[in-house]
């Protein structure tokens, strides 16, 4: 007897779901995404903010986008993800459909429905799409978990510590600072 086969998905099934409806696409397989509640929201404009005033007060070229935001990480048909935040410093990644390749850095805020994505699935595929530093932002807990994946290092961080950014120098964050 035939086993059924695991029909796998591409991005023209992403583009093809109806309006509204949010989904991420990892390995042919589609991970569909719920509303984010008031306090994600908070949490992701207030970084965002935070870095990209950094980056601008340093006439940085690195460009700030937040969900909902294209990243195709592998330049493939089968994987299509939408970070929270993506920091993309090589403009020659950008179309006017997101981003082709790995932002140099991404942060996730954990949701009750993405915490298992966030901690194991897309930390491994961030990290081998060449992806060079990773937060998870994990509002239950007041954790932040950095991932410097070019100096393979793991740090965790309270919301009340001054949390450093591997991509630049000097400029740290402190979450209780923050709008939040």
């Amino acid at each position: 007897m035939a086993l059924p086969q695991e029909r796998i998905y591409t991005i023209d099934d992403i583009y093809a779901l109806p309006d509204g409806e949010r989904a991420e696409l990892i390995d042919g397989q589609i991970y569909y995404m719920a509303p984010p509640s008031r306090k994600h929201q908070k949490i992701l404009f207030s970084l965002s903010r935070t870095i990209a005033d950094y980056i601008d007060q340093n006439n940085g070229k690195c460009e700030v986008d937040i969900a909902p935001f294209a990243v195709f990480l592998n330049e493939d048909a089968k994987n299509y993800v939408e970070p929270d935040i993506s920091v993309i410093c090589s403009s020659d990644k950008l179309t006017d459909k997101g981003c082709v390749g790995a932002p140099d850095w991404i942060i996730e805020i954990v949701s009750p429905s993405s915490r298992y994505m966030d901690y194991t699935t897309k930390l491994f595929k961030y990290r081998t799409a060449g992806v060079k530093e990773y937060w998870i932002v994990d509002a239950d807990k007041n954790r932040v978990m950095v991932y410097n994946f070019v100096n393979n290092e793991l740090n965790e961080y309270s919301f009340t510590e001054d949390i450093p950014s591997g991509i630049y120098s000097g400029f740290t964050i402190n979450l209780s600072t923050l709008n939040i």
